[in-house]
C-alpha cells in the first residue's frame, strides 16, 4: 500500500482537505498527516515525510530540490492545487520525482466573489460596513451604477468565461483581450483599447514571467480615470507601487485584490489597509465546493499511483523514472 504524508496543518485541513477527503485518501493509501502549525519545506519536509511514497501538498508547502534530494523514497509530489509555481518541476524531474497538479474546481467561487467585490467597488459597501462595525456613521457617498459600464477581461479562461455572461446579465459591455485564445461570446478588443474603454479591469491572465507586472504604470495611465481594478488571479499581475500611486493620484478610483505580494499570495497589507481598497486573504476557491474538488483529485490520482497508472494531472510524467521503476517492480 502506498504511503502518503499530507501536508496541510490542522487548521489547513479543516478548510482545504475535509474530513471526506481525508477518509477517501485513507480508503487507498497509509496516510501520515503534518501535525504543526507552520508549513514544512527543505530538508524538514522531507524528514516529516519520511518512508512516504507521496507527498500530498497543500500551496503553502514548495516543493524544493533539498527535498526531493532527502528523500529516496518519493515517488510523487502532488499539489492539491492548479498553482504548481513553488515547485521546482525540473528538480523533481532531475530526481525521477513525479510532479502532478489538481484541475480548477473553483471556478464559480472566484467568479462569484470578482462579482461581489466589483458592486462593493461600485457602492462602497466595505467602506460603510467598517465604519457602522467602528461605530461611527459612515460617509454618504454616490455610488456607480454597473449597468452600461464595460467590464474589461485580460485573459479568456475558465473564470473570465464564466464571469462574463453574469456581467453581461447585469447589463454591462464585455470586452476581452487574449493574444492567445479565441473570444467567444464577448467583444474582443487589443490591450490599449481594453484599458482606455473599460471602466472595470480584471486582469485575469495566468502568471508567466511575460505577464509578470501586466498591470503596471503605463497600464494604469491608459485606463479611464477613475475606474476599478479587480484582481483575482496573481499577485505578480500587478505592480504595486504603481498601483498604489494610481490610487493616490486619483487616476484609480478603487481596487479589489484577492491576491497580492504577501505569503501564500495574500494582498500586501499596506495596500489592504487603504480606504479605497477592498481585500480578502486569499480566498477566492475556498468553497466547501471548490476545497472538497480539488482534494478529491488528489484522491484520484494516489489511487491510480497505486494501480501503477500514470495520472492525468501529472506535469512530468517522461521523468518520472522513481514511479516508473516502482510500478514495474510491483
Amino acid at each position: 500500500m502506498l504511503r502518503v504524508f499530507l501536508t496541510h496543518t490542522p487548521e489547513m485541513r479543516a478548510g482545504y482537505y475535509p474530513p471526506r477527503a481525508e477518509a477517501a485518501l485513507r480508503a487507498v493509501a497509509e496516510v501520515v498527516l503534518h501535525t504543526g502549525d507552520r508549513p514544512l519545506a527543505g530538508e524538514a519536509l522531507a524528514g516529516a515525510a519520511a518512508g512516504c511514497h507521496c507527498i500530498v501538498a497543500d500551496r503553502s508547502t514548495p516543493g524544493l530540490p533539498a527535498t526531493f534530494a532527502a528523500a529516496p523514497d518519493l515517488l510523487a509530489f502532488l499539489r492539491v492545487a492548479v498553482d504548481i509555481s513553488t515547485i521546482d518541476v525540473p528538480a523533481a524531474s532531475a530526481a525521477g520525482v513525479l510532479v502532478t497538479q489538481a484541475t480548477p474546481g473553483f471556478t464559480a467561487s472566484v467568479a462569484e466573489l470578482a462579482i461581489g467585490m466589483m458592486v462593493d467597488l461600485a457602492r462602497g459597501v466595505s467602506a460603510s460596513s467598517t465604519a457602522y462595525h467602528n461605530g461611527t456613521l459612515p460617509e454618504v457617498r454616490m455610488g456607480v451604477q454597473l449597468e452600461g459600464k464595460t467590464l474589461g477581461l485580460i485573459g479568456w479562461g475558465r473564470i473570465a468565461r464564466r464571469i462574463a455572461p453574469i456581467a453581461t446579465a447585469m447589463g454591462m459591455r464585455v470586452v476581452v483581450h487574449d493574444p492567445y485564445a479565441a473570444v467567444e461570446g464577448a467583444e474582443a478588443l487589443g490591450r490599449d483599447a481594453l484599458l482606455a474603454e473599460s471602466d472595470v479591469v480584471m486582469p485575469l491572465a495566468v502568471s508567466t514571467p511575460e505577464t509578470r507586472h501586466l498591470m503596471n504604470a503605463d497600464a494604469f495611465a491608459r485606463m479611464k480615470r477613475g475606474a476599478f481594478l479587480v484582481n483575482l488571479s496573481r499577485g505578480e499581475l500587478v505592480d504595486e507601487d504603481a498601483l498604489e500611486a494610481a490610487l493616490e493620484s486619483g487616476q484609480l478610483r478603487g481596487a479589489a485584490m484577492d491576491v497580492g505580494s504577501a505569503p501564500d499570495q495574500r494582498p500586501a497589507p499596506r495596500l489592504a489597509a487603504r480606504a479605497d481598497v477592498v481585500a480578502t486573504p486569499h480566498v477566492g476557491g475556498l468553497t466547501p465546493e471548490a476545497a472538497e474538488h480539488q482534494a478529491m483529485d488528489t484522491v484520484r490520482q494516489v489511487g491510480m499511483l497505486a494501480r501503477g497508472e500514470m495520472p492525468d494531472g501529472a506535469v512530468n510524467a517522461d521523468a518520472a523514472t522513481r514511479f516508473a521503476a516502482w510500478a514495474k517492480a510491483r
